[in-house]
């Protein structure tokens, strides 16, 4: 090699050996080595929520299937659908004539009979069958398929149309597989769970899941009173039309729930009643056919952070008594409006829903100790418990918010008198002052302050016009709780506003 070539040789081979070392010590100063980097991942670890070690196995649902599907029978009816059993748009006119008018060519109108499919499941070797009010209500004829094909006729024992719950017999000795009752309340969300039915009449389906949420109110009792025994189970197990019924077992094969309800616009939204609830429910309907419950006469609704500050109360477990009904049990043992409800028979009540169910859940007559707090002070009294009456319940209120002065809240107020008292539909036992302007986005907007409440009583101090409110209002500074009591005449109601002077 000639002497001009090797210098070019090794010309070139020093700036590749200048251009690496560069580069490691640029790459060092820049803290992209990789032992700053696995350092960084090591500190970033330190701040990581930590792993859940692996499953040591996965469930095999085939045992559970085997167990469960024998105890859990197809439910179908018959009944005869009658001309008038449309719903009528006009008491003196039927549906056809509405649509069509009189003297159209009419279509057979002669009775028709009527089919329908869903599930239950055996609760004794006798042949009781727990299923949903729905599946059975109206029916003239049920017979239910056991998993060996075998059919029975099987009769109504009671129905709840409240909770959605019935319990039917078959028409056979026994003893028939049966399953038996879990615990809804230690259920937990992510739970596996197993729904097992008649979907879309195909029979003894199981479909797997978890628990996707507890406590879901959905909206689809028959009335509004109903709907203060929502208190659905919300799963992934698919569930489909004809699945209402079945049993949700968890994975010992108890039932923790009853398959009832779907969301045709969601995917894999399925919801079952709490076995809790039908444990209440199944020994009354077996013995009387329906369901009496125990009544207070009470409104209330659930204790929030403004009701939590003003009361100075340690958490917001209880219910506050929104109003009490007259001569009613809560009012004869001297419940009154502003009281909070915080334990029944020494058993501690967490919200609405938890005092509808511990008090529904005992007969007429009986005597309930009753521990709540009354203007912060903890208070005991005894109730004799009333019958409720056909479609009621101890209520739980609408929850609304606040209000105040013209200009600083944002309302307009008027005195009660024949006037206003006929314009807004407002008995004459009411005093206070009326609201007749809400201003939009204002503080007594964002409250769901509404024209023509009456503001009754401003903490402890009685309303009898509009000039004592704004004398009331007055006195307080910005930033202070403040307690209203007012009357809604659209809802006949007497409920709490509690607010934060602007």
């Amino acid at each position: 090699m000639d002497t001009a070539r090797r210098k070019r040789v090794l010309s070139m081979t020093g700036v590749a050996v200048g251009s690496l070392v560069m580069g490691i010590v640029l790459a060092g100063g820049l803290g992209l080595t990789p032992t700053t980097m696995a350092a960084r991942e090591a500190a970033a670890a330190t701040s990581a929520v930590p792993a859940l070690p692996p499953p040591s196995s996965y469930p095999d649902f085939s045992p559970l299937a085997e167990r469960v599907t024998p105890a859990v029978v197809s439910v179908y009816t018959e009944d005869v659908a009658r001309p008038g059993d449309g719903r009528r748009y006009h008491q003196d006119m039927d549906p056809f004539e509405f649509f069509f008018g009189p003297g159209f060519p009419r279509p057979d109108m002669r009775p028709r009979k009527r089919t329908g499919a869903g599930s239950g499941f055996f609760v004794s070797a006798d042949g009781l069958i727990v299923t949903n009010n729905h599946v059975v209500e109206g029916a003239e004829k049920i017979r239910v398929r056991l998993t060996d094909e075998t059919e029975l006729a099987a009769k109504i024992v009671g129905r709840d149309p409240a909770t959605d719950v019935a319990l039917i017999k078959v028409d056979a000795k026994g003893p028939f597989p049966f399953l038996t009752f879990g615990d809804s309340d230690a259920l937990k969300v992510g739970e596996w769970v197993m729904a097992v039915g008649n979907p879309l009449a195909m029979e003894h389906t199981v479909t797997v899941g978890v628990v996707s949420a507890k406590g879901r109110r959905i909206g689809i009792s028959p009335n509004a009173n109903a709907s203060s025994f929502e208190d659905f189970i919300q799963t992934d197990a698919a569930i489909n039309l004809g699945n209402s019924g079945g049993p949700l077992v968890n994975v010992r094969g108890e039932v923790v729930g009853m398959n009832s309800a779907i969301n045709a616009g969601g995917q894999n939204i399925g919801f079952a009643i709490p076995v809790n609830t039908i444990k209440m429910v199944v020994p009354q309907l077996k013995e009387k056919g329906k369901v009496v419950r125990g009544y207070l006469g009470v409104q209330i609704t659930n204790v929030d952070q403004k009701a939590q500050e003003f009361y100075k109360l340690p958490s917001r477990d209880g219910a506050l008594v929104q109003s009490v009904t007259k001569d009613g049990p809560a009012d004869k043992a001297g419940l009154k409006d502003g009281d909070v409800i915080v334990a029944v028979a020494g058993k501690p009540v967490k919200d609405t829903r938890d005092l509808i169910f511990r008090v529904s859940a005992m007969p007429p007559g009986q005597k309930v100790d009753l521990d709540l707090m009354r203007e912060g002070k903890s208070k005991s009294i005894t109730a004799t418990l009333g019958e409720r009456p056909s479609g009621e319940d101890e209520q739980e209120a609408a929850t609304t918010k606040e209000d105040t002065p013209t200009s600083k809240l944002g309302i307009q107020i008027d005195d009660l008198n024949q006037r206003t008292r006929r314009q807004f539909e407002i008995p004459r036992e009411i005093e206070g002052a009326v609201v007749t302007d809400v201003t939009d986005l204002s503080p007594a907007d964002d409250a769901n302050l509404r024209v023509g409440d009456v503001i009754m009583r401003v903490n402890d101090r009685d309303i009898n016009s509009a000039q004592t409110f704004k004398d009331t209002i007055a006195g307080f500074r910005s930033g202070t709780m403040v307690r209203f009591y007012i009357y809604r005449p659209q809802a006949e109601q007497k409920t709490f506003v509690f607010l934060r002077m602007p």
